[in-house]
């Protein structure tokens, strides 16, 4: 049996970042940075040195105004775009889109779950998945769902964002056979709890084999609808 080739040498960011560069190597998925609680220059920082290392750069939870000033700490550099509906900043091309893959659709329960569901997109676009967004589908108006139903079971996979009660992702998993991700959203009022009562409400759920994430984790979700494909030997 031959050696496993090496992982690409550890690029230096300075003290406050070590880069897991043989992520997508191991796993197949691209390292993503948490952007919302890094300053400018450690996310302009850690971009260019994946872009260094040859790795696709994808930072998370970004505004437009720290995309701003990351653009302009890597003003010579190409390839940098930032992704106001997901909060996202890319640096660099995405993997080929290969549509054998087959699709996933991300549905939100309404347009306030947009900026999550579009992280999803992103993630799993940035992996060279298929993915479309189904916005407003929500259980208060259960017929703008039941319309769509056809085209859904053409998908792969499901990605189901929702706040308020979070009930969208487990009428999807009773009405359809593929597999459902639940994606909790910190929208609602009062006793929402920031997206605490969709997350109880979605992990409660009756419909078997609902898999549930974090509170507003779209990439989360996209990396385990990827790790779905990739099991099922399309991707």
């Amino acid at each position: 049996m031959s050696a496993s080739a090496p992982l690409p040498p550890e690029p230096s960011t300075g003290p406050e970042a070590r880069l897991d560069l043989g992520r997508r190597q191991r796993l197949g998925m691209v390292e993503a940075i948490w952007g919302e609680h890094k300053s400018a220059e450690q996310l302009a920082t850690i971009l260019a040195a994946m872009q260094r290392g040859g790795e696709l750069a994808l930072a998370t939870r970004i505004d437009a105004a720290k995309a701003e000033a990351v653009r302009e700490r890597l003003a010579a550099t190409t390839g940098l775009r930032y992704h106001p509906r997901a909060r996202c900043l890319t640096l660099g091309d995405p993997a080929t889109a290969q549509p054998a893959h087959g699709e996933v659709v991300v549905l939100s329960g309404g347009t306030s779950d947009l900026p999550v569901a579009a992280e999803a997109q992103l993630a799993l676009h940035w992996h060279g998945i298929d993915c479309r967004l189904l916005l407003d589908v929500g259980v208060a108006g259960l017929q703008r769902l039941l319309d769509q139903l056809e085209q859904l079971r053409r998908a792969r996979v499901l990605i189901a964002c929702a706040g308020m009660e979070g009930a969208l992702p487990t009428v999807l998993a009773g009405l359809l056979p593929q597999p459902v991700i639940g994606v909790p959203v910190s929208v609602g009022y009062g006793v929402s709890a920031g997206g605490m009562a969709a997350l109880h409400g979605m992990l409660a759920s009756c419909a078997p084999g609902l898999t549930v994430v974090n509170i507003d984790n779209g990439y989360g979700a996209a990396m385990a609808a990827l790790r779905i494909l990739s099991d099922s030997g399309q991707a």
